[in-house]
């Protein structure tokens, strides 16, 4: 397995849908009900795609990983909405998104036999330091949202590693994929449902696009991700899909006036950094 310029250019298109599709939950209300509509949009289209395109269900080996990755995501959706209450985009999306590959390099090795090469380890590094940089500066970073952003960090590197053992199991990345997201949505948004009904049904009927909008942005960039760690290590991928917090970053201080811009760009730059020792 090789890291190809063309793995890294589209590993890199889904790092910007992923940040977008976090400011989208993030900004206009609630993170808990805009979390709930996206997962529930991902549930319909994924559905619509799997009957529209005929997708075939993965092999039966990989179904074990896709149960596994949606009782996983429960956990990750409630924590990306509680760090987003407690706290900035700009600070939590850092912190989730930057020590999660440290993580997912340390469960490769443990549970998938995968080792990275010196200048791999240091792009690790590299990013991981960069990321956690940029989450340091300005303000929203509250006790409460730094421990719901590290604890979703744990959670990333779970069904990371649940994801790339499954679609490697199922033998087609996009039936995996497809598949995952008509299920892993589902017990998420139903279960706001049930306890918010009158209230996520009115914000549903008023930000229905966003939702939508944010379905396909997820379902791009995780997609994008699961089929690049079919054709590289998964360490790698994780490191380099974590670029999204340059994106999220800026999308912070430009369309969300988190301000600093300057401090971020440095944290940027060390990512970058990171990015050239990832192809060394």
């Amino acid at each position: 397995m090789e890291l190809t310029l063309g793995i890294t250019f589209a590993v890199l298109g889904a790092a910007l849908c992923h940040a977008s599709w976090n400011a989208m939950v993030k900004s206009g209300g609630e993170p808990l009900l805009n979390m709930a509509l996206v997962t529930l949009g991902g549930s319909l289209v994924g559905t619509v795609i799997a009957i529209g395109a005929a997708v075939a269900p993965p092999a039966p080996a990989a179904w074990p990983y896709i149960v596994a990755s949606t009782v996983i995501h429960l956990g990750y959706y409630l924590t990306v909405a509680a760090a987003y209450k407690a706290g900035d985009l700009s600070h939590g999306y850092p912190i989730m998104r930057g020590t999660a590959p440290l993580l997912t390099a340390l469960g490769t090795w443990l549970f998938l036999g995968e080792s990275v090469s010196a200048g791999a380890a240091m792009g690790i590094v590299l990013i991981c330091g960069g990321v956690l940089s940029l989450s340091l500066v300005g303000g929203g970073a509250s006790r409460a949202a730094t421990t719901w952003a590290l604890l979703n960090a744990l959670i990333i590197a779970l069904y990371t590693l649940a994801d790339g053992a499954g679609v490697r199991a199922s033998g087609d990345a996009w039936s995996y994929v497809v598949w995952l997201f008509v299920i892993h949505g589902l017990p998420f948004s139903l279960g706001v449902l049930a306890v918010k009904r009158g209230v996520f049904l009115r914000h549903a009927r008023k930000n229905w696009v966003r939702g939508a909008a944010g379905a396909l942005l997820s379902g791009a960039s995780y997609g994008i991700a699961l089929w690049a760690m079919t054709r590289a290590p998964v360490a790698i991928i994780a490191a380099l899909r974590e670029t999204s917090v340059i994106f999220g970053a800026l999308i912070g201080a430009w369309f969300l006036k988190e301000g600093h811009l300057r401090a971020r760009l440095t944290g940027a730059f060390t990512v970058l950094l990171g990015l050239i020792a990832l192809k060394l």
